[in-house]
């Protein structure tokens, strides 16, 4: 008797190991699946391409780029982010110092609707439905008739967590606007003190 006790505890704990290598197997697959579905999003972002030729994966990494400036209309709330190649022109005093951006030079326009904050014990606009990415980058072999800038919008649309390259973006969409600061290299936006 004593020996079939043995057994079945033996047995109960190779049951309860089965059981934990079963869970822990299927929380990995769970991750591994989340990881493979973040992955095909991006893929998916990145893989798109303007009119004009502008690839969205030339902004790989922008969701982690610094912060230059900010701005906001009636319709739209906006954070201006730039890629490492441009903050270091900036922090070396470009545009300010008559010097261009550099060639690699890329910086983002990221927008939202705004909307009231219900939390705040103020009145604040806060970001709601996030819009679009305008990007815009330097490459003065590509974009010559545009000041070296090439510009593209891609639009994101909440309900279907989807990105799309807008049609009506040609590479010298924002170069008629951008042409006002031709003598800040075309960059409306300085690197704000922090």
């Amino acid at each position: 008797m004593e020996i079939l006790v043995k057994k079945g505890s033996a047995m109960k704990r190779k049951n309860k190991l089965t059981i934990a290598i079963a869970s822990a197997v299927l929380a990995v697959a769970v991750l591994g699946a989340m990881a493979v579905y973040a992955q095909d999003k991006d893929k998916d972002k990145y893989s798109l391409k303007s009119a004009s030729g502008i690839e969205f994966s030339d902004f790989r990494g922008y969701e982690d780029w610094a912060v230059v400036s900010s701005a906001r209309t009636d319709e739209v709330l906006k954070v201006i982010v730039a890629n490492p190649t441009m903050i270091q022109a900036y922090k070396a005093g470009v545009p300010g110092n008559g010097q261009p951006f550099p060639d690699g030079s890329r910086i983002v326009k990221l927008q939202w609707k705004p909307k009231k904050s219900t939390e705040a014990p103020f009145v604040v606009d806060v970001p709601d439905v996030f819009t679009q990415a305008f990007v815009i980058e330097k490459d003065s072999k590509r974009f010559p008739k545009s000041g070296g800038w090439g510009y593209a919008v891609f639009n994101y649309e909440a309900a279907a967590d989807k990105f799309t390259a807008d049609p009506k973006s040609p590479s010298d969409c924002g170069h008629a606007c951008h042409s006002a600061v031709k003598a800040k290299d075309y960059i409306f936006h300085p690197y704000q003190k922090r």
